[in-house]
């Protein structure tokens, strides 16, 4: 499933090429017809992401949302767009570009108040400005689940996968089975900054790159998957050279170094 980074880079790349545009709009599957019709013709205001939904916001309040899931991928074309290609839930044609939306876990059309309702659910997102570092000090200070599993919790911070936590907790040297009310603030702090700049290298470079970051914090973005992560599938620890290991948690199997991460 994407993380919060490719959510927030499609939404970015959405706003500058389809925002402020009267779009057509279709259902070549069919499933979202009823929906399309309502759209198609209506000027698009605004794209915008909070952890692994995206949201469309249309004239007079009305709003696309989106939730990729497994399965789910945005095609984007030049226009004349191509015939569409497998199961297309949703096709926006703009100006110059078109985009083809295959395969979404979900694909509906909310109000201002449903809206506000699944952005009241969803945990801070790092990559919002208006995120809110506090609120979430405050679930983990409460919380005595493991912080492995309550960085999965999109309730508490939306966007983060199971590669950026195993990533994440690895750069912080912190065992995923850590209660997480006894991490102390100082430790949630360089949690919180490294989180952030990790997705905004993400957005930047429409990956995960947790690895190879010299002095200045800019990374190797022509490195290799591999070369990317630290201990995410990988066998040893890029530190210390110890065994990378790894086991159930939160429901996804988290990557840990049994040396650099003691429990």
């Amino acid at each position: 499933m994407p993380e919060g980074h490719i959510i927030h880079r499609i939404a970015r790349d959405h706003q500058r090429w389809f925002a402020g545009q009267k779009l057509r709009v279709s259902s070549p599957q069919g499933r979202f017809s009823e929906e399309a019709s309502k759209l198609s013709g209506k000027e698009l205001c605004q794209v915008s992401a909070h952890g692994k939904h995206l949201f469309y916001h249309w004239t007079r309040g009305v709003t696309t949302h989106v939730h990729l899931g497994l399965y789910g991928k945005f095609r984007v074309h030049q226009n004349p767009a191509p015939e569409p290609r497998g199961e297309v839930r949703v096709r926006m044609v703009g100006r110059t570009r078109s985009f083809d939306l295959n395969g979404p876990n979900c694909c509906e059309l909310i109000d201002q108040k449903h809206y506000e309702s699944l952005r009241t659910r969803l945990g801070e997102d790092p990559l919002r400005p208006d995120a809110c570092a506090i609120k979430v000090w405050d679930r983990f200070t409460r919380s005595r689940a493991a912080i492995g599993s309550l960085l999965l919790n999109q309730s508490v911070i939306a966007g983060i996968g199971n590669v950026y936590r195993a990533e994440l907790l690895f750069l912080i040297g912190i065992h995923p089975e850590l209660p997480a009310n006894q991490l102390n603030r100082c430790k949630f702090d360089e949690l919180w900054e490294t989180i952030t700049k990790l997705l905004k290298i993400g957005v930047k470079h429409n990956r995960i790159i947790a690895a190879g970051l010299d002095k200045n914090d800019r990374p190797r973005s022509r490195s290799t998957p591999s070369e990317r992560l630290n201990v995410y599938k990988r066998d040893k620890c890029p530190e210390c050279d110890c065994r990378i290991i790894s086991w159930p948690l939160g429901g996804r199997k988290i990557y840990a170094c049994c040396q650099c991460q003691k429990k």
